[in-house]
């Protein structure tokens, strides 16, 4: 088969982002996985690479890995998920000893200081699973430090529930929506993925 009819022979399958792998792509996009020990990220990164995403895992141990991981000061991927928990509009990490936290650029959760502060997200589409991530002023925050559009859960969705939206929002956007769209549609699934919420300026 020529490169000419196996395009016309994709073209007449139903529209995906999926083609662009099976014309030849090794991937359509790119995602860095921020792993903040929370179990579902390897989970998570096998079915990504299942939509044809290339996925950066990023597992981080301390305050400081986070930032080196989001401050801008290597490539940052259009997607970014930021597996995690969460509680009142921050990020969860564990409080570090005295001993090590005096090196670190700060100690314990992640809220909307240390996002302005530490991140630089410029354009990215940033998905943060943790529960109460979705909080408003957590929001603004990460539109600050120059993310494009910001979805995160207002309120605590059960747990598996966090990894169930990752896999649909990417499975949409797969199928050539846009965040947005793929958003209503989540959102629409049931109570538990209507308290994922999207964020844009």
């Amino acid at each position: 088969m020529t490169s000419n009819e196996e395009a016309e022979w994709l073209a007449t399958q139903r529209p995906s982002r999926v083609r662009e792998i099976q014309a030849g792509r090794l991937a359509w996009t790119e995602i860095d996985l921020i792993d903040i020990d929370d179990g579902f990220a390897r989970p998570l990164r096998d079915g990504l690479e299942v939509f044809g995403a290339r996925v950066n895992y990023l597992r981080v141990g301390q305050p400081r890995h986070l930032v080196s991981a989001l401050d801008g000061s290597r490539p940052i991927a259009p997607y970014v998920i930021v597996s995690c928990h969460g509680d009142e509009g921050r990020i969860l990490m564990d409080d570090l000893a005295e001993e090590l936290a005096r090196f670190q650029p700060f100690n314990g959760a992640v809220g909307p200081d240390q996002v302005r502060k530490h991140f630089h997200l410029p354009g990215s589409v940033t998905l943060v699973t943790g529960c109460d991530t979705g909080d408003p002023a957590l929001a603004d925050a990460f539109l600050d430090a120059g993310a494009g559009i910001y979805i995160a859960p207002r309120g605590a969705p059960f747990g598996y529930a966090s990894v169930f939206a990752p896999l649909f929002l990417f499975y949409e956007l797969t199928e050539q929506r846009t965040p947005a769209e793929a958003v209503e549609r989540l959102r629409a699934h049931d109570d538990e993925l209507a308290m994922w919420q999207l964020y844009q300026r």
